[in-house]
Protein backbone atom coordinates (compact mmCIF):
# COMPACT_ATOMS: atom_id res chain seq x y z
CA UNK A 1 0.00 0.00 0.00
CA UNK A 2 1.08 3.47 -0.80
CA UNK A 3 1.70 5.98 2.08
CA UNK A 4 0.71 9.75 2.14
CA UNK A 5 4.40 11.26 0.71
CA UNK A 6 4.52 11.82 -3.11
CA UNK A 7 7.54 12.75 -4.27
CA UNK A 8 9.00 15.51 -6.84
CA UNK A 9 12.80 15.13 -7.78
CA UNK A 10 14.83 17.42 -9.44
CA UNK A 11 17.37 15.20 -11.85
CA UNK A 12 20.42 16.97 -12.63
CA UNK A 13 22.12 17.15 -9.04
CA UNK A 14 19.51 15.52 -7.08
CA UNK A 15 19.65 11.86 -9.09
CA UNK A 16 21.93 12.41 -11.71
CA UNK A 17 25.64 13.79 -11.53
CA UNK A 18 25.78 14.92 -15.45
CA UNK A 19 28.62 17.55 -14.07
CA UNK A 20 31.14 15.88 -16.44
CA UNK A 21 28.75 15.02 -19.31
CA UNK A 22 27.38 18.42 -19.78
CA UNK A 23 31.38 19.93 -19.36
CA UNK A 24 32.19 17.24 -22.04
CA UNK A 25 29.38 18.36 -24.76
CA UNK A 26 30.14 22.18 -24.15
CA UNK A 27 33.38 21.65 -25.42
CA UNK A 28 32.53 19.16 -28.18
CA UNK A 29 29.97 22.34 -29.40
CA UNK A 30 32.58 25.19 -28.48
CA UNK A 31 35.15 23.39 -30.59
CA UNK A 32 32.83 23.74 -33.47
CA UNK A 33 32.23 27.05 -33.10
CA UNK A 34 36.27 28.25 -31.84
CA UNK A 35 38.30 26.55 -33.78
CA UNK A 36 41.56 27.24 -31.45
CA UNK A 37 40.20 24.47 -29.30
CA UNK A 38 41.63 20.88 -29.10
CA UNK A 39 39.08 18.14 -29.61
CA UNK A 40 40.10 16.44 -26.34
CA UNK A 41 38.52 18.61 -23.29
CA UNK A 42 41.64 18.54 -20.48
CA UNK A 43 40.97 17.07 -17.44
CA UNK A 44 41.23 19.86 -15.31
CA UNK A 45 38.87 21.86 -17.27
CA UNK A 46 36.54 19.00 -16.36
CA UNK A 47 37.04 19.84 -12.54
CA UNK A 48 37.24 23.04 -12.99
CA UNK A 49 33.40 23.36 -14.77
CA UNK A 50 31.97 21.11 -11.97
CA UNK A 51 33.02 24.17 -9.84
CA UNK A 52 31.58 27.11 -11.90
CA UNK A 53 28.37 24.19 -12.36
CA UNK A 54 25.86 26.06 -9.55
CA UNK A 55 25.87 29.23 -12.19
CA UNK A 56 24.70 27.11 -15.01
CA UNK A 57 20.97 27.56 -15.69
CA UNK A 58 20.64 25.48 -19.44
CA UNK A 59 22.79 22.97 -20.38
CA UNK A 60 23.90 25.07 -23.37
CA UNK A 61 25.56 28.13 -21.15
CA UNK A 62 27.92 24.87 -21.08
CA UNK A 63 29.51 26.52 -24.04
CA UNK A 64 30.38 29.46 -23.54
CA UNK A 65 31.39 28.28 -19.86
CA UNK A 66 34.23 25.84 -21.05
CA UNK A 67 35.31 28.63 -23.75
CA UNK A 68 36.29 31.08 -20.71
CA UNK A 69 38.08 27.93 -19.01
CA UNK A 70 40.24 27.13 -22.51
CA UNK A 71 40.79 30.90 -22.44
CA UNK A 72 42.18 31.00 -18.82
CA UNK A 73 39.60 32.30 -16.90
CA UNK A 74 39.94 30.82 -12.76
CA UNK A 75 36.77 29.43 -11.61
CA UNK A 76 36.37 33.02 -9.48
CA UNK A 77 36.72 34.82 -12.51
CA UNK A 78 34.35 32.90 -14.13
CA UNK A 79 31.69 33.54 -11.47
CA UNK A 80 32.15 36.90 -11.06
CA UNK A 81 32.14 38.02 -15.07
CA UNK A 82 30.05 35.39 -16.68
CA UNK A 83 27.49 37.84 -17.16
CA UNK A 84 29.33 40.33 -19.03
CA UNK A 85 31.27 37.48 -20.66
CA UNK A 86 28.21 34.92 -22.01
CA UNK A 87 27.06 38.24 -24.13
CA UNK A 88 30.37 38.59 -25.66
CA UNK A 89 31.21 35.89 -26.70
CA UNK A 90 27.94 34.75 -28.32
CA UNK A 91 28.68 37.88 -30.24
CA UNK A 92 31.92 37.26 -31.28
CA UNK A 93 30.76 34.20 -33.38
CA UNK A 94 27.33 36.00 -34.40
CA UNK A 95 25.21 32.96 -32.37
CA UNK A 96 22.09 33.83 -30.33
CA UNK A 97 20.75 31.75 -27.30
CA UNK A 98 18.54 29.51 -29.56
CA UNK A 99 21.31 28.60 -31.87
CA UNK A 100 23.73 27.90 -28.98
CA UNK A 101 20.82 25.96 -27.29
CA UNK A 102 20.39 24.20 -31.34
CA UNK A 103 24.44 23.49 -31.48
CA UNK A 104 24.65 22.16 -27.91
CA UNK A 105 21.80 19.53 -28.07
CA UNK A 106 22.57 18.37 -32.22
CA UNK A 107 26.47 18.05 -30.40
CA UNK A 108 24.79 15.93 -27.56
CA UNK A 109 23.30 13.83 -30.12
CA UNK A 110 25.50 13.17 -32.22
CA UNK A 111 27.60 11.99 -29.37
CA UNK A 112 24.61 9.94 -28.46
CA UNK A 113 24.48 8.31 -31.69
CA UNK A 114 28.23 7.47 -32.16
CA UNK A 115 28.34 6.25 -28.18
CA UNK A 116 25.38 5.75 -26.30
CA UNK A 117 26.78 3.48 -23.99
CA UNK A 118 29.82 6.19 -23.27
CA UNK A 119 27.33 9.21 -23.11
CA UNK A 120 25.40 7.25 -20.55
CA UNK A 121 28.73 6.83 -18.11
CA UNK A 122 28.95 10.28 -18.27
CA UNK A 123 25.77 10.46 -16.46
CA UNK A 124 26.41 8.76 -13.31
CA UNK A 125 23.72 8.47 -10.73
CA UNK A 126 24.69 9.80 -7.00
CA UNK A 127 26.14 6.79 -4.77
CA UNK A 128 22.71 4.54 -3.39
CA UNK A 129 20.63 6.63 -5.61
CA UNK A 130 19.62 3.47 -7.71
CA UNK A 131 18.89 1.12 -5.12
CA UNK A 132 16.62 3.87 -3.51
CA UNK A 133 14.73 4.96 -6.39
CA UNK A 134 13.73 0.92 -7.35
CA UNK A 135 12.52 0.44 -3.99
CA UNK A 136 10.94 3.74 -3.86
CA UNK A 137 8.16 2.81 -6.05
CA UNK A 138 7.11 -0.15 -3.71
CA UNK A 139 5.78 2.43 -1.19
CA UNK A 140 5.58 5.90 -2.57
CA UNK A 141 4.35 7.93 -5.80
CA UNK A 142 7.30 9.92 -7.11
CA UNK A 143 7.56 11.99 -10.60
CA UNK A 144 10.69 13.84 -11.86
CA UNK A 145 10.65 17.40 -12.62
CA UNK A 146 13.43 19.01 -14.12
CA UNK A 147 14.51 20.93 -17.10
CA UNK A 148 16.41 18.28 -18.87
CA UNK A 149 14.92 16.63 -22.08
CA UNK A 150 12.53 13.73 -21.14
CA UNK A 151 14.33 11.17 -23.53
CA UNK A 152 17.78 11.68 -21.83
CA UNK A 153 15.84 10.91 -18.25
CA UNK A 154 14.42 7.78 -19.90
CA UNK A 155 17.70 6.43 -21.25
CA UNK A 156 19.79 7.12 -18.02
CA UNK A 157 16.90 5.16 -16.37
CA UNK A 158 17.20 2.44 -18.57
CA UNK A 159 20.42 1.96 -18.27
CA UNK A 160 20.34 1.74 -13.80
CA UNK A 161 17.68 -0.70 -14.32
CA UNK A 162 15.14 1.89 -12.97
CA UNK A 163 11.38 2.29 -14.18
CA UNK A 164 9.62 4.94 -14.08
CA UNK A 165 6.39 5.76 -16.05
CA UNK A 166 6.78 8.33 -19.23
CA UNK A 167 4.10 10.16 -18.23
CA UNK A 168 5.71 10.79 -14.47
CA UNK A 169 8.39 12.23 -15.94
CA UNK A 170 7.69 16.43 -16.47
CA UNK A 171 10.73 17.46 -18.53
CA UNK A 172 11.95 20.23 -20.82
CA UNK A 173 9.26 18.94 -23.27
CA UNK A 174 6.62 19.73 -21.49
CA UNK A 175 7.09 23.31 -21.53
CA UNK A 176 5.52 24.03 -17.99
CA UNK A 177 7.72 25.42 -15.19
CA UNK A 178 8.45 22.97 -11.89
CA UNK A 179 5.92 25.00 -9.98
CA UNK A 180 3.23 24.34 -12.57
CA UNK A 181 4.73 20.61 -12.03
CA UNK A 182 3.58 20.79 -8.33
CA UNK A 183 0.61 22.41 -8.75
CA UNK A 184 -0.42 19.55 -11.17
CA UNK A 185 0.97 16.97 -8.29
CA UNK A 186 -1.42 18.46 -5.35
CA UNK A 187 -4.34 18.58 -7.43
CA UNK A 188 -3.54 14.63 -8.23
CA UNK A 189 -2.67 13.92 -4.77
CA UNK A 190 -5.23 15.65 -2.74
CA UNK A 191 -4.81 15.40 1.02
CA UNK A 192 -1.17 13.91 0.27
CA UNK A 193 2.22 15.64 1.56
CA UNK A 194 4.11 16.89 -1.95
CA UNK A 195 8.11 16.98 -1.02
CA UNK A 196 9.72 18.53 -3.83
CA UNK A 197 13.86 17.88 -3.63
CA UNK A 198 15.93 20.26 -5.87
CA UNK A 199 19.69 21.66 -5.91
CA UNK A 200 18.84 24.98 -7.14
CA UNK A 201 18.00 27.37 -4.33
CA UNK A 202 16.80 30.04 -6.44
CA UNK A 203 14.11 26.83 -8.43
CA UNK A 204 13.17 26.37 -4.49
CA UNK A 205 12.64 29.88 -3.76
CA UNK A 206 10.59 30.77 -6.71
CA UNK A 207 8.32 27.80 -5.95
CA UNK A 208 7.91 28.87 -2.29
CA UNK A 209 6.65 32.13 -2.98
CA UNK A 210 3.65 30.90 -4.86
CA UNK A 211 0.28 30.77 -2.57
CA UNK A 212 -0.72 27.94 -3.99
CA UNK A 213 2.53 25.85 -2.89
CA UNK A 214 2.06 26.36 0.47
CA UNK A 215 1.23 22.60 1.34
CA UNK A 216 4.57 21.44 -0.62
CA UNK A 217 7.54 20.64 1.56
CA UNK A 218 10.50 22.14 -0.01
CA UNK A 219 14.23 20.29 0.12
CA UNK A 220 17.31 21.90 -0.56
CA UNK A 221 19.68 18.60 -1.42
CA UNK A 222 23.15 19.43 0.29
CA UNK A 223 24.95 17.69 -2.36
CA UNK A 224 24.27 19.12 -5.43
CA UNK A 225 25.46 21.65 -7.68
CA UNK A 226 25.24 24.68 -5.52
CA UNK A 227 27.85 27.31 -3.82
CA UNK A 228 28.36 27.68 0.00
CA UNK A 229 26.33 31.31 -0.24
CA UNK A 230 23.30 28.56 -1.72
CA UNK A 231 23.29 26.67 1.16
CA UNK A 232 23.55 29.36 3.36
CA UNK A 233 20.20 31.28 2.03
CA UNK A 234 18.75 27.75 2.47
CA UNK A 235 18.97 27.54 5.69
CA UNK A 236 17.90 31.19 6.09
CA UNK A 237 14.69 30.57 3.95
CA UNK A 238 13.75 27.34 6.36
CA UNK A 239 14.04 24.97 3.51
CA UNK A 240 14.78 21.34 4.95
CA UNK A 241 18.52 20.78 3.79
CA UNK A 242 18.77 17.43 3.29
CA UNK A 243 22.40 15.69 2.86
CA UNK A 244 23.07 12.40 -0.11
CA UNK A 245 22.73 9.68 2.80
CA UNK A 246 19.25 11.46 4.19
CA UNK A 247 17.68 11.53 0.63
CA UNK A 248 14.43 9.34 0.39
CA UNK A 249 15.00 7.34 3.81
Amino acid sequence: MKDSIVYALDFDGVICDSAIETAIAGWKAACQLWGDMPAEVPPEHVEAFRQVRPIIETGYEAVLAMRMLHQGASVPNLCDTYTREFPRLMAQVGIDSEGLKTLFGATRDAWIAEDGAGWVSENPLYPGVAEKLTKLGETREWYIATTKQERFVEMIFKANGIELDAERIYGLDRNIGKGEVLKLLLERHPGQMIQFVEDRFLTLQKAAELAELAPVQMVFALWGYSSEEDKRLAQVHGFACQPLDQFLS
